[in-house]
């Protein structure tokens, strides 16, 4: 894979209707994604898959949705206010910022390991500029959460952030949900939802970008029989990557050593892809032991015990997190499914999305679109089909037979039907398959 084939995907997703630039028609924001009508529906299917997979086919999981702005003083107990923070570094001649450990990446150095004065020595011992050939300046700290303010006045007691993760707001709900439920432990909380971070060099198309979609969960464990909970969602993860086309070959395990670790986590595993950018971390799953509990029992002055049914035991539940962040779920879903071929001498482009994911189920031609008779019965086609895929059928009569082929497959189609003059003889139709090109004849009673 290469930088070229990732072109290749942002030219196909900007072509054929799935991400635009954000704000394109002033100029575009950067590190901020519009998502079209495909891509809209894309990624509706990824969360739906992932919500069936974690949360509707279980019987320990429920469900929550947080408000975006919260209480400051979530974020002070949880330690966002003091210590999420990336390393800056500024241009000296232009003064346009870059994050430290990037500049030394982009030059073939790994920072993943180094504090910010280690990096800074890297930077003069390489003799590294930044992008425009000037010097840079000694890092310093740089939070990325966005601040605002709530209500009408501007001082410090009205002071919030948008939302940096959506674990906060799953671990301030965790009391609600067990007084209301009562669920036996273990149990999960999840949540699907929008986070922010003002990143300073967002890159590498929608995979670091200042706005974009979370799924995680916060599954609450005896202190005890963390491992054996953590384990068994490392395998449903696995699981669940593999139900979106992602083969094996292509995502690593990376077990986090002790010094690249969250201040919260006595265990992470990141699960890595190997995108066209490079090999970067998909997901994460974290041991978080009891810390944010016990942050907010601090914080709050209100139990977060939990009480074992018909016993007199309690504690504070330990949790495992999967996190997984939906654009890069997507970003590695379309780098996986990107195909070129060739038919009948031409290069052809599609995606080989699973069905599940696809965004048009299938797609029905009238075989000529000035014939009435052929437009009339592809659309009693169309509108069965229609109700068969809840909604996920193209209406195609632009251009030749061939064209619409070629346009259906850059969108990961995986079905054309095509109502041709033998239909209205024998009421079959031709199906036409996305991956091997094959057509087949299927009654029309068979196909809805």
């Amino acid at each position: 894979m290469s930088d070229t084939k990732m072109d290749s995907i942002i030219s196909l997703t900007k072509r054929r209707g799935f991400i635009y630039q954000g704000s394109e028609v002033y100029g575009g924001l950067s590190g901020t994604w519009d998502y079209g009508p495909l891509g809209v529906q894309l990624k509706r299917n990824i969360t739906d898959a992932w919500w069936r997979h974690f949360v509707s086919n279980r019987d320990d999981m429920y469900g929550v949705d947080a408000a975006i702005l919260m209480n400051q003083k979530v974020w002070q107990a949880s330690g966002h206010v003091d210590t999420f923070v990336d390393p800056l570094c500024e241009d000296t001649v232009n003064h346009r910022r870059y994050r430290t450990d990037h500049i030394l990446k982009d030059n073939g150095i790994d920072a993943e390991s180094m504090t910010m004065e280690e990096m800074d020595a890297a930077i003069i011992e390489h003799g590294i500029k930044s992008p425009d050939g000037n010097p840079l300046s000694p890092s310093r700290t740089f939070n990325m959460m966005f601040k605002t303010h709530v209500g009408a006045t501007e001082d410090e007691s009205a002071i919030s952030y948008l939302r940096p993760e959506t674990a906060q707001g799953i671990f301030t709900n965790y009391k609600n949900v067990v007084d209301a439920f009562y669920p036996n432990i273990p149990f999960g909380l999840a949540q699907i939802g929008k986070a922010f971070r003002n990143e300073i060099s967002p890159r590498d198309f929608v995979f670091r970008s200042r706005e974009f979609e979370q799924m995680e969960i916060e599954y609450f464990v005896h202190p005890d029989r963390w491992e054996e909970s953590f384990e068994e969602l490392l395998a449903s993860t696995h699981k669940f990557l593999s139900s979106l086309g992602l083969r094996s070959e292509n995502i690593h395990e990376l077990d986090v050593p002790e010094a690249d670790r969250a201040h919260y986590s006595k265990k992470t595993i990141d699960i890595e892809f190997d995108y066209p950018t490079g090999k970067a971390e998909l997901l994460g799953i974290a041991y978080r032991t009891d810390f944010d509990l016990s942050n907010i029992q601090q914080a709050s002055g209100k139990s977060m015990e939990y009480r074992v049914k018909g016993s007199d035991e309690k504690f504070i539940p330990h949790v495992i997190e999967p996190s997984f962040g939906v654009e890069r779920l997507m970003m590695a879903v379309l780098s996986e499914a990107y195909r070129e071929d060739e038919v009948n001498g031409e290069r052809r482009v599609y995606l080989h999305l699973p069905e599940e994911l696809a965004p048009i189920k299938c797609a029905v031609s009238p075989l000529l679109k000035n014939k009435p008779e052929l437009v009339e019965k592809a659309r009693d086609v169309y509108r069965a089909l229609k109700q068969k895929y809840d909604g996920a059928v193209m209406w195609d009569d632009n251009g030749n037979i061939g064209k619409r082929y070629r346009r259906q497959d850059e969108i990961g189609t995986p079905r054309c039907v095509v109502i041709d003059f033998q239909t209205l003889e024998d009421d079959t139709v031709t199906v036409r398959d996305r991956d091997t090109t094959e057509q087949v004849r299927v009654s029309v009673k068979e196909l809805v």
